[in-house]
């Protein structure tokens, strides 16, 4: 485990910014501790300084994984976020659309969400912003990218994508040999 480089941590930051704005700080200095980030093998893990204290006493090639995976760096040097970080993001989430219970289902098996399984959205969404997808339990599904922008999904098709599907809970099954 190493800590981020200055462009890696700047890219994650960058990222995790358009999920939940300003509360990236709450995510780093928290009630229970304060918590890093650490990269093994292209993939970045979120993890308490205490933990990441105490895993300095053994050596790179013995640490599988350390705390939750937040994400990984692609060949081109981008940022993915996993839908580990899920749990992480919801709540501290800065734009939320909810889905109505017969689009559930589609959302979880790695489709976009359409205006027509749109519940709710959160007031000035703007396009391109990253969103976390609710129920209409307040459950956590997932989240993506907002194709549109709040006041755009009021005169929208019905047929017309609201959101770009990026991760979903439904990916814990789909992709289970792949995910740390």
């Amino acid at each position: 485990m190493r800590p981020l480089t200055e462009d890696e941590t700047k890219l994650v930051f960058e990222k995790l910014t358009k999920y939940i704005g300003d509360n990236v700080r709450q995510l780093l200095q928290r009630s229970d501790g304060n918590y890093c980030f650490r990269m093994q093998k292209d993939r970045v893990y979120y993890c308490s300084l205490r933990l990441m204290r105490l895993a300095c006493n053994l050596s790179r090639k013995e640490i599988i994984s350390l705390g939750t995976c937040f994400g990984k760096f692609t060949h081109s040097k981008k940022f993915v976020l996993h839908v580990t970080a899920l749990d992480f993001l919801a709540p501290y989430a800065k734009y939320k659309i909810w889905l109505k219970p017969s689009a559930e289902q589609q959302f979880l098996y790695g489709n976009h969400v359409l205006k027509s399984g749109l519940g709710r959205i959160s007031e000035n969404t703007p396009r391109h912003y990253g969103v976390v997808v609710y129920s209409m339990a307040d459950l956590p599904l997932g989240f993506g990218v907002a194709a549109k922008s709040a006041t755009d999904c009021r005169h929208a098709d019905p047929m017309s994508i609201v959101c770009y599907h990026q991760a979903d809970i439904g990916m814990y099954l789909r992709e289970e040999d792949t995910l740390i």
